[in-house]
């Protein structure tokens, strides 16, 4: 297939990249309470969360709330579950308006749209500086919550990416565990050919209308679409050049299977299709579904691109943070539930540990009883010590708040 014709392919949907720049309000709902106190007082005593995901970060936001209300029994916490899609269309009418009747008090937004919403509307979030200590968190995660060095954001999970992989699989092709750390993209499309020849099965799995794993090729050498100052920046890109010679490499090795959405993506590595996954470490609970494959798979470091003497192996893909709408009426109640809970919990990081296989990107965590645990289903490997260690070494990259039209735009007339 033509690289055009890829790309073409690819970009024809819109991903995630950011709000388009809107007008902030400065109207308010009444004043903001002073104190946690005043706040509890309030004629309306609710924190209200906004998340998506029931089995992940809904999971997480009610793990938090049983944490804080053993403390603040009077406290009452109202946890929504809504589609990130409608999440960004609810909070940009609102915000947009100045309507502070729906809007939550705490949302969980994408490290990808972080940006956006933060420039688009500068008057509505809450400084979180007396909350976060940047020190305590990756330093890439802190680097898309902050505008001017003020922090707007509590850093949540981790989106460090990784290659898990079937060890049979690499056994039967001819190679072993050693042969899949330190990988460079070549050595994974030389495997991936074996892996083909002997088992049948498929290398990986790509979706032409996801550029995911040029995001992650593209961050493994500190690039991205838009440079250190978050201004678009495509023509000249090294690093976006190199990438897309990557993944042409791999459609035209004929080692990925095609797949078109989320439920034929799990259901390649689930039904043994395909012999690794390199992406986000997010991934672990839905590689387990497939009990039967238990002890057959391990994790490896992200593939770096050789050609690229700034790619390491390390990346990132999806993660997000926690924000505080600052007028919807809760301003200091939040901010403490995020004090005492996402900015500084070990214990809530080990329940999560546990619960939905968070890798969290508080650097405490790795004290956790259940981050120190090897895990059964990946071969006994120490799999959250890993993980820490792989998003110490993530590239901090600006993701910038252009809308994904324009850039795909750009990138068509480029190609």
């Amino acid at each position: 297939m033509k690289i055009k014709k890829v790309f073409a392919l690819m970009l024809a949907s819109s991903m995630v990249l950011g709000l388009a720049a809107c007008g902030g309000s400065g109207e308010t709902k009444g004043e903001t309470a002073d104190t946690k106190e005043e706040a509890k007082e309030a004629s309306d005593d609710t924190l209200t969360i906004w998340a998506w995901d029931e089995a992940f970060n809904i999971k997480a936001a009610e793990d938090a709330k049983e944490l804080y209300t053993k403390e603040n029994p009077d406290v009452k916490i109202d946890i929504v579950t809504m589609a990130q899609d409608d999440i960004v269309a609810k909070l940009n009418t609102s915000l947009s308006s100045g309507s502070y009747e729906g809007p939550p008090d705490i949302v969980l937004i994408e490290d990808y749209r972080a940006q956006g919403y933060l420039t688009a509307y500068p008057d509505e979030f809450a400084d979180l500086s007396d909350v976060v200590k940047e020190e305590d968190f990756a330093s890439y995660k802190t680097a898309v919550n902050q505008v001017d060095g003020t922090v707007y954001g509590v850093p949540f999970d981790s989106g460090v990416a990784a290659t898990f992989y079937r060890t049979d699989m690499i056994e039967e092709a001819g190679y072993t565990q050693e042969d899949m750390q330190d990988l460079t993209w070549e050595k994974y499309i030389e495997i991936g050919k074996a892996v083909k020849e002997k088992t049948g099965s498929y290398m990986l799995t790509l979706d032409p209308s996801d550029i995911g794993q040029i995001r992650m090729m593209m961050q493994s050498a500190g690039s991205w679409y838009t440079d250190e100052e978050g201004k678009v920046s495509l023509e000249g890109n090294q690093a976006l050049k190199d990438a897309i010679g990557v993944y042409k490499e791999l459609v035209d090795s004929g080692i990925a299977k095609q797949v078109s959405d989320w439920d034929q993506f799990v259901g390649a590595f689930n039904g043994g299709e395909v012999a690794t996954v390199p992406t986000g470490c997010w991934i672990a609970p839905s590689i387990q579904k497939a009990e039967d494959q238990s002890g057959k798979w391990a994790v490896a470091p992200f593939p770096r691109m050789e050609a690229n003497e700034d790619s390491v192996n390390a990346s990132s893909i999806g993660g997000g943070g926690w924000y505080v709408l600052k007028n919807v009426g809760h301003e200091e109640l939040a901010k403490d539930f995020l004090a005492d809970t996402f900015a500084s919990s070990v214990d809530l990081m080990n329940t999560l540990a546990a619960d939905i296989t968070l890798v969290s990107t508080l650097n405490a965590a790795s004290e956790a009883e259940n981050y120190s645990k090897p895990s059964e289903y990946f071969s006994g490997q120490e799999i959250f010590g890993d993980f820490a260690e792989w998003t110490s070494k993530v590239p901090a990259v600006n993701y910038g708040q252009k809308r994904v039209i324009w850039i795909r735009r750009k990138l068509l007339l480029l190609l």
